[in-house]
């Protein structure tokens, strides 16, 4: 089965490395991804996190636009709550009248960070989670539709693509609903029975006629040793915090999530500690996995997340990952050295 390869980078900041470094490492990536063939590069959005500099995609993907030619580029996601819809779509209108066709706007649920950095995004007002599903909503409006009173400025030739990223079926079934494509954040919540029905859910409610797509967001290390391709995977597992008022937040470790309840006070909350989705291995078994998925779940595209901080190595790893998939050579992986979840 045949499919698209995409990029996810967080901008990884690594040992006696500053964050600048780290951007710049996005930039050599997407230009590699761009010479390589890539489909999607996208950028993502943390907060107050040392380890990871990528904290305005808005802004990053403006300048990688500049330095690539044919990838798309875009966000992994804006992460809405935080901002207003309207001015989120009128940064997209600019990037997407810059470069035509070349634009993709993913939208997370997420807040990116921890207490400090949210409330300090939402000093000036009280955003709710219960507002999200209008917010993507009036997102979605100010992208499509031009003939109202209040439009978002330039309005583009080609609008940007818009993506709602998550890890839940709720989350699946509302962007089918709403018109728009979903990437399921396998690399967060490897739990192949929520991807399935998940999966499902989508295709159940996603409308006729429009160009909607299911997409695979999952962790990938490639390289020609498998257990040097493994001991890139550091992270297998996350931590989920629900919370009484329905809010629920992916964390990477215990202590963080520790962290988050103590500063949330006498909330109730639960703990769910989860696998991540991952594969790790040479390029002939990554290959392998990915089109298992593939078969299994009707994925058409997938979205690679590198955790490998070291940008030679990140680099190395899309390399050969992408010429698994231009040699076409599934029929012939030695199953056997495939190291994966």
């Amino acid at each position: 089965m045949s499919f698209t390869l995409s990029i996810l980078d967080q901008s990884l900041v690594g040992e006696n490395e500053n964050a600048e470094t780290g951007i710049q490492h996005t930039v050599r990536l997407a230009e590699t991804a761009d010479q390589l063939g890539y489909h999607r590069f996208w950028v993502s959005e943390h907060h107050n996190n040392p380890q990871v500099a990528g904290s305005s995609p808005e802004a990053l993907a403006g300048y990688l636009l500049a330095k690539t030619n044919n990838i798309r580029i875009g966000s992994g996601g804006v992460m809405l709550q935080h901002y207003s819809p309207f001015k989120v779509a009128e940064t997209f209108h600019v990037l997407a009248s810059l470069a035509p066709g070349r634009v993709d706007l993913g939208v997370g649920k997420a807040p990116g960070g921890l207490n400090l950095s949210t409330q300090a995004l939402q000093e000036d007002y009280q955003a709710s989670r219960k507002d999200f599903s209008q917010k993507l909503v009036d997102l979605k409006t100010y992208l499509t539709e031009h003939t109202n009173e209040l439009n978002a400025q330039p309005i583009p030739r080609l609008s940007p693509d818009m993506f709602l990223l998550g890890g839940s079926i709720e989350s699946a079934e509302f962007a089918a609903k709403l018109g728009i494509s979903f990437v399921f954040a396998f690399f967060i919540n490897g739990d192949e029975a929520l991807l399935k029905e998940a999966r499902e859910t989508f295709q159940t409610y996603q409308k006729a006629g429009t160009r909607q797509q299911f997409l695979l967001a999952i962790t990938v290390s490639v390289a020609e040793d498998p257990e040097q391709a493994l001991s890139h995977i550091k992270q297998k597992e996350t931590v989920k915090v629900s919370f009484s008022d329905g809010r629920k937040l992916n964390v990477t470790s215990l202590e963080d999530a520790e962290k988050l309840v103590k500063e949330t006070e006498k909330e109730q909350y639960n703990i769910h500690v989860q696998k991540t989705g991952y594969t790790a291995g040479t390029k002939e078994t990554v290959h392998h996995r990915l089109t298992e998925l593939a078969e299994s779940y009707d994925i058409n595209e997938f979205i690679v997340l590198s955790p490998i901080v070291d940008i030679d190595e990140r680099i190395t790893s899309i390399t050969l990952l992408k010429e698994a998939l231009d040699q076409d050579q599934t029929n012939q992986i030695p199953i056997n050295q495939e190291v994966n979840v």
